[in-house]
């Protein structure tokens, strides 16, 4: 919480359980029937937007960003710029425990491109290739 600025409802990661500064990280979302974005999508078929599913792993990389970049500070944010080869596979419902892992594919100077892949029970779900900027908040 003390390092992406996003607040509730916009927070998509509950908890990280494996890090490699440089080179990946796993984290957890227990997508929950209280969310507020199941009483729209869709009422009789509650299903987890795509959007959310690409936001956590943006959150998940921007956390792999944090933990391997020695220049972050209190005053880095990390910028969404952009995701290629988008897919989803399965929806993701109530009750489901999505998985996500990022790893790093490159970095050049303050960008860098990641690959996302979300999982509900070891299936994945959503796939993606991610790119972020980071500085300071003051930019």
């Amino acid at each position: 919480m003390d390092i992406l600025p996003h607040g509730y409802p916009f927070v998509m990661i509950d908890r990280i359980f494996d890090i490699t500064p440089g080179k990946s990280l796993s984290a957890l979302k227990n997508v929950t029937i209280n969310e507020p974005f199941f009483q729209g999508h869709f009422p009789k078929n509650p299903i987890m937007p795509g959007v959310l599913i690409i936001e956590a792993m943006a959150q998940a990389g921007a956390m792999l960003l944090h933990a391997s970049l020695p220049d972050f500070s209190e005053k880095t944010l990390v910028y969404f710029m952009g995701m290629d080869k988008v897919k989803f596979r399965k929806p993701v419902t109530p009750g489901d425990q999505l998985i996500i892992k990022c790893r790093f594919l490159r970095q050049r100077a303050n960008v860098s491109k990641m690959a996302g892949v979300a999982y509900v029970n070891e299936t994945v779900v959503a796939e993606a290739e991610l790119m972020a900027s980071y500085g300071d908040k003051n930019d």
